[in-house]
């Protein structure tokens, strides 16, 4: 069998193994933060998760899928093990830019879900009071 071949299907098996592990870690965790963002919604934490998580998997098992090409070709192991760590390593880094991604969203939406409720005050005012004593627009 041509080395190139063995490349191309220990790249598929190690990209797609992390690609599950991680998809399945950002899941699991994802489901609690989520519910906190959403104000205990399971229903919908449960299906905004989904939805990141298809997203990832579309995402990255799409760029292990174009980045499969090795334009050289493998003549030896040496050339093998070379090429399986570039591949790896870039699959790596796009797998921890888009956990990243994923994460920054997530805490940007919590961000704006905790200012929301802040802006509303705690207890309902009950009357409208002059200002007093001189201020700024006092002549």
């Amino acid at each position: 069998m041509d080395l190139t071949v063995v490349a191309y299907v220990v790249y598929l098996l190690i990209s797609v193994a992390l690609t599950v592990w991680v998809a399945r870690t950002l899941s699991r965790n994802g489901k609690v933060f989520l519910a906190d963002v959403l104000k205990g919604n399971e229903k919908l934490a449960e299906a905004v998760n989904h939805l990141l998580v298809v997203g990832f998997y579309l995402v990255n098992l799409g760029f292990v899928a174009l980045y499969l090409r090795n334009a050289d070709g493998v003549a030896d192991a040496r050339e093998l093990l070379e090429a399986l760590s570039v591949k790896v390593g870039v699959v790596l880094l796009v797998l921890g830019i888009m956990h990243l991604g994923n994460v920054w969203v997530l805490s940007r939406i919590r961000r704006r879900g905790a200012m929301e409720h802040r802006q509303a005050p705690p207890v309902p005012p009950r009357g409208w009071a002059p200002p007093t004593g001189p201020g700024p627009w006092a002549a």
